[in-house]
């Protein structure tokens, strides 16, 4: 698969969704992950991420205007001992409530399908980084409905192994924006992943396009010993800020 620019991914689809990045800087000794939400509705743009404990959760930036927590509010980033979770949804609980039972991720989302939200039936996208005794390792996960039957889901899981240094991998809600929304096809997509995190924050938020971005979350975790830098933007603050 060719390597792709992440950069020109983003600033040539206005409308991804939400969208998961994991990868490896060339140096190799740093993991790299990334997670940002985008939204179309006044519901889906009230939204910016909060820290919760080692991970993060969505927050209603105006609770007054928020009409259905039900797909928005969630914990998108939870670690669980040497393993960090990502998802685009509250399966973020089910595989680490599932993994700390012991079962393995992809195990952990059999209990689970895309969202419930007809006519686009969202994608449930995951991912899952392994950092122990020097080593890394990744997983991504894709639910999706059958080309839209609701009646049939399809289940996908890339894994990768010992990941190469300065690439990645990117996998993200919608193919692009429509109506109804168009599901991500294929593998994830094999990107460039370079620069210091905040280079790489600042990066991936301006190539989102700046009416639909919402919010971006970054970790660089240091592979020898599990310590991590975190980032957060959220829209919202920034244009109270401007």
């Amino acid at each position: 698969m060719e390597k792709r620019s992440l950069k020109q991914e983003l600033s040539t689809n206005s409308y991804p969704g939400r969208g998961i990045i994991i990868g490896r800087l060339p140096d190799g000794k740093t993991a790299v992950t990334a997670y940002f939400i985008m939204g179309r509705s006044e519901n889906s743009r009230n939204r910016i991420f909060v820290k919760d404990g080692d991970g993060i959760r969505t927050q209603a930036y105006d609770p007054a205007k928020l009409s259905d927590p039900s797909l928005i509010i969630y914990a998108p980033v939870r670690v669980l001992g040497n393993k960090t979770i990502v998802t685009n949804g509250d399966q973020t609980d089910t595989i680490y409530d599932g993994m700390d039972r012991q079962l393995t991720f992809e195990q952990s989302l059999r209990s689970r399908e895309f969202e419930p939200d007809a006519p686009n039936y969202t994608p449930r996208i995951s991912g899952i980084m392994h950092i122990e005794g020097g080593r890394y390792n990744y997983a991504m996960s894709i639910l999706k409905s059958a080309e839209g039957d609701p009646a049939s889901c399809r289940r996908y899981t890339f894994a990768y192994e010992n990941p190469a240094p300065g690439e990645g991998h990117f996998i993200h809600t919608y193919m692009h924006d429509g109506d109804p929304l168009p599901s991500f096809e294929g593998e994830p997509k094999r990107v460039e992943i370079a620069g210091d995190i905040d280079e790489f924050t600042q990066m991936v938020w301006k190539s989102l396009n700046e009416d639909n971005k919402v919010s971006l979350f970054v970790r660089y975790i240091n592979i020898a010993d599990g310590s991590w830098e975190t980032r957060i933007i959220n829209k919202h603050e920034e244009d109270k800020k401007a």
